[in-house]
């Protein structure tokens, strides 16, 4: 058998891309309108280099941290995302992936498994939450997550529903019926091993939410709940506020991107704040978080966990986000990637490339361990930073 060991996060993305059906991948990369923050996400890691030393470099280098109340081994969380049609097994590989490297990961609400299948995988487990009906609801969720045993909260607040993607968006059915698989069989026959899994599994994508329903309620499809969700008035930071009042632990807001609104999250009692975009995938527009996060980190200080989410590639990317002022980093797309070339031992390979390059960087930078990392570790260019709100 071949050596399906990749080197680095774009190995994983090509590999992914030729593994998976174009529909699938198409949603795996996503994106909105053109495409102008999740480019930016990347290139702005980019423009920052590094301050390198040369001798007396130590000789052991320690990443372990502690977030959102969790001891993992390296700083790098799984961040949640939405229906993981790229593997049968889908969360609960990943969750699995995760535990054996020693990390925590957050689950979706919108997920394809059940959180008690997830968690029974990986107890360090974080459930996702958007505001999605009333507050009787919210309330349900959470108890569903508090019985299940999961260990924090995240709210994920940065979504406007935009829509439209110059490259154009991937077909993705409501349910998987007999005529969509009819639809669907010229784009997955030339994906073989791709089919194969599923056929080998007895099982088709059935594109439902099992997290999402309260009061025993039919698993609603993916876009069901996100009408569902897209009818629902947005949140205020009051209901915010209530939505933490009703969890006695750790509580995350994502989505965080102006510095008054971080400073609004700690108001609501957030323990941690995750400066994010939504991966691009929400305005079109949006500065790239790295940009964000010196202003916010300086702003909010020791009052709260600043974790970044997106763009974040390889563990050089991690490195430069702590040394900018975040405790850990989430990843999304390249765990996606990893899945979806190699399962759950794809996933395990982009944790491991990024713990031998965040090893690497210490190094390279004479630090003994990530708390010691500061911007003089970095080469930053003038007028990098973006610095929104007051």
């Amino acid at each position: 058998m071949a050596n399906k060991w990749f080197e680095t996060v774009a190995v994983a993305q090509r590999r992914a891309k030729k593994h998976l059906p174009a529909s699938v991948y198409g949603a795996v990369i996503g994106g909105a309108e053109a495409g102008h923050t999740i480019k930016d996400n990347i290139a702005a890691f980019g423009e920052l280099g590094f301050a390198p030393l040369t001798a007396g470099l130590p000789a052991t280098r320690e990443m372990a941290t502690n977030v959102m109340g969790q001891d993992i081994s390296l700083p790098v969380l799984i961040s949640p995302t939405g229906v993981q049609a790229v593997h049968p097994d889908g969360e609960v590989a990943v969750a699995r992936a995760a535990a054996a490297r020693g990390t925590a990961m957050g689950l979706s609400s919108f997920a394809s498994k059940p959180i008690e299948d997830v968690i029974a995988a990986n107890p360090k487990l974080f459930f996702q939450m958007y505001w999605v009906g009333g507050r009787d609801e919210m309330q349900l969720r959470m108890e569903r997550a508090r019985k299940a045993g999961a260990v924090g909260i995240i709210v994920t607040l940065d979504w406007s529903f935009s829509f439209g993607r110059d490259w154009g968006s991937p077909r993705i059915p409501e349910k998987m019926t007999f005529q969509e698989m009819l639809r669907q069989a010229p784009s997955v026959a030339v994906r073989p091993a791709y089919l194969y899994q599923w056929l080998r599994n007895g099982v088709v994508p059935d594109l439902t939410v099992p997290n999402l329903p309260v009061g025993g309620a039919p698993a609603p499809t993916f876009f069901g709940a996100y009408g569902q969700w897209a009818g629902t008035t947005p949140p205020s930071w009051e209901d915010v506020a209530w939505l933490r009042s009703q969890w006695t632990g750790p509580f995350m807001v994502k989505g965080i991107t102006r510095i008054d609104e971080a400073k609004r999250a700690i108001d609501a009692g957030a323990t941690a704040i995750s400066v994010s975009n939504h991966g691009g995938n929400n305005l079109d527009g949006t500065p790239a978080t790295i940009r964000l996060l010196p202003d916010i980190a300086t702003a909010v200080g020791d009052q709260v966990e600043v974790l970044l989410d997106g763009g974040v590639r390889r563990g050089g990317d991690v490195v430069k986000a702590l040394a900018l002022g975040a405790k850990a980093v989430l990843i999304g797309r390249a765990y996606l990637w990893g899945l979806g070339a190699n399962g759950q031992a794809g996933v395990e390979n982009v944790l491991d490339l990024m713990r031998s390059s965040i090893d690497a960087c210490l190094l390279g930078l004479g630090r003994s361990s990530i708390s010691e990392l500061t911007p003089d570790d970095l080469v930053i260019p003038p007028g990098f930073s973006r610095r929104l709100g007051h």
